[in-house]
């Protein structure tokens, strides 16, 4: 019994055949019915598909630079040209403005305001947007050095804020006097200066000029009208005779 078995699982294996017919029932639908779209798919070059090192994006008060590259210091933005770029709220319903004097803020002062924010408002809902960014490397010199020797070490981040320019916005479900008193405290923290609570709506502003009620053409326009009576006409210049001789015609 036992040496049949064998014997019998042999034969069957050599009883299979591979045929070349299909024995599954063809399709009926040709493929020209219903014609697949080509797809002209281009691998992309040059790029990595996947990473295995984190990812160094930076925030609004560290970025993603080299400290090590040298920065002048540079001055803020000045709108020579009439524009009112960063004067007005955009994302949020209030705003902090500051309008006195255009200055650099470190990214501590930053921080200790929105610090400042967050504590007062706390338990309420709403979103603090930041119109500034610290891209600027400050370099400082060790105490009492001598002049000169290079510009010395890495120290901290800074953000260049002009004149009239949106620093923090807010925008959530709390009262105007809530969101006052916030940027009030947050304006005690900043570096010395004046600072205005805005709402969203306002008029922009050129330099330290509202544009309410005032177009962009009347602020070109010249302040004072220089009537035409006091307009003396100009003298021609003086004509030289031919017998007169000027140090030009000396040889």
């Amino acid at each position: 019994m036992r040496s049949s078995a064998p014997a019998n699982l042999l034969g069957a294996f050599r009883s299979l055949r591979i045929a070349s017919t299909p024995t599954t029932r063809p399709s009926t639908i040709s493929a020209s019915t219903f014609p697949i779209p080509a797809r002209n798919v281009q691998a992309p070059q040059n790029v990595r598909l996947f990473s295995a090192t984190a990812t160094m994006a930076g925030n609004w008060l560290e970025p993603s630079l080299e400290r090590k590259k040298k920065m002048m210091k540079g001055r803020p933005r000045v709108p020579t040209g009439g524009s009112t770029k960063g004067t007005t709220v955009v994302w949020g319903d209030y705003g902090l403005r500051m309008t006195d004097h255009h200055r650099r803020i470190s990214a501590q002062q930053l921080k200790v305001a929105e610090d400042t924010i967050k504590q007062r408002l706390r338990g309420l809902k709403y979103r603090l947007y930041k119109r500034v960014c610290c891209n600027v490397g400050v370099f400082v010199s060790g105490n009492e050095m001598r002049m000169g020797k290079g510009k010395g070490s890495f120290d901290h981040w800074a953000a260049r804020v002009a004149v009239s320019q949106i620093v923090l916005e807010l925008r959530g479900m709390l009262h105007e006097q809530v969101a006052r008193d916030a940027f009030r405290l947050a304006g005690n923290k900043l570096p010395a200066g004046q600072w205005e609570f805005v709402k969203k709506g306002e008029p922009p502003i050129v330099g330290i000029t509202k544009l309410d009620g005032i177009t962009l053409e009347e602020l070109k326009r010249p302040r004072r009208k220089v009537p035409a009576e006091t307009v003396e006409p100009a003298s021609p210049p003086p004509s030289v005779s031919e017998g007169q001789r000027t140090p030009l015609d000396l040889p």
